[in-house]
């Protein structure tokens, strides 16, 4: 397969959505095995193409409050939800 083939082949695999793409500088496979089990849970069945990077950051950020496992799990949903909604409207 030449190379820009490929390439587009892999854009493809993001789903349909109008979120900008980012480069990152860290392997991402490394992120997401850092990552806890329940949040990893979580983001195999996102619908998103969330990174592990921002995953964390959320998840972080939320237990750092105080949120509960359950809780913060509750809250990625509304962002991902929220998110959803938000580039549904402009799809439209």
């Amino acid at each position: 397969m030449p190379r820009a083939e490929r390439r587009r082949h892999r854009a493809g695999n993001l789903g349909q959505t109008g979120l900008k793409r980012r480069r990152r500088n860290a392997d991402p496979m490394q992120d997401y095995d850092a990552l806890a089990p329940d949040l990893r849970h979580w983001l195999q069945q996102a619908v998103l193409p969330w990174s592990p990077q921002s995953c964390k950051r959320i998840w972080q950020k939320i237990r750092a409050d105080g949120a509960s496992c359950a809780e913060a799990l509750a809250h990625m949903d509304r962002i991902e939800a929220a998110t959803l909604n938000r580039t549904a409207g402009e799809r439209v």
